[in-house]
């Protein structure tokens, strides 16, 4: 007889980790470096929209 499939226990993941709270269960850390990589991504994500803008605007052919 087949054994059934057992079921994957229920996860607590949190979005941020405390110092405070030693877990496994999180996506990001609280830290300086956590903080400098997510300015630096907001900051090219800002640069490919204004690119964007910019050249629908440069690049519009007069109809």
């Amino acid at each position: 007889m087949k054994k059934k499939d057992q079921k994957q226990s229920e996860e607590n993941t949190e979005f941020v980790k405390n110092k405070e709270n030693p877990k496994r269960n999180y996506i990001f850390k609280n830290s300086r470096i956590t903080k400098l990589g997510f300015v630096i991504i907001l900051a090219i994500l800002i640069l490919i929209v204004f690119g964007i803008i910019l050249s629908g605007m440069f690049f519009e052919s007069p109809v």
